[in-house]
Parts: C-alpha cells; sequence; structure tokens
C-alpha cells in the first residue's frame, strides 16, 4: 500500500508542478533569469580555483623531481 501511495503522490505532485509551471511560465523565466548569470560566476570561480591549484600541483610535482 505505501509503494502505490508514494507512486500516487507523485503523480500528483508532478502534474501540479507542470499546471504551475505553465501558469507562472513568465515568474520562472524571471527567477531563471537571475539565476544563471550567478550560477556562471560562481561556476566560473571554481573552474579558476581548480585551474589555480592544478597549476600549483605541477609544480610541486616538478620541484619534488628534481
Amino acid at each position: 500500500m505505501g509503494k502505490m501511495l508514494s507512486v500516487l503522490v507523485g503523480g500528483i505532485v508532478l502534474l501540479l508542478g507542470l499546471i504551475l509551471l505553465v501558469s507562472w511560465w513568465f515568474e520562472f523565466m524571471f527567477l531563471l533569469r537571475g539565476m544563471v548569470p550567478g550560477m556562471l560566476i560562481l561556476g566560473g570561480a571554481v573552474a579558476v580555483l581548480a585551474g589555480i591549484s592544478e597549476f600549483k600541483d605541477t609544480i610541486k610535482s616538478k620541484t619534488e623531481k628534481k
């Protein structure tokens, strides 16, 4: 009974989410437009920090070999 209930509740929540997405489409896009630049800045910062860390590790390993 619990598995069927979870499938039923999941289906209802999925349907409700789709209905609200369609009815609040412009608000959703406004939120998405606000979040994308922040996510890009954060992702870029993480990539730069990872590259700097890898560069430092490469230099450290080369100096240890000598």
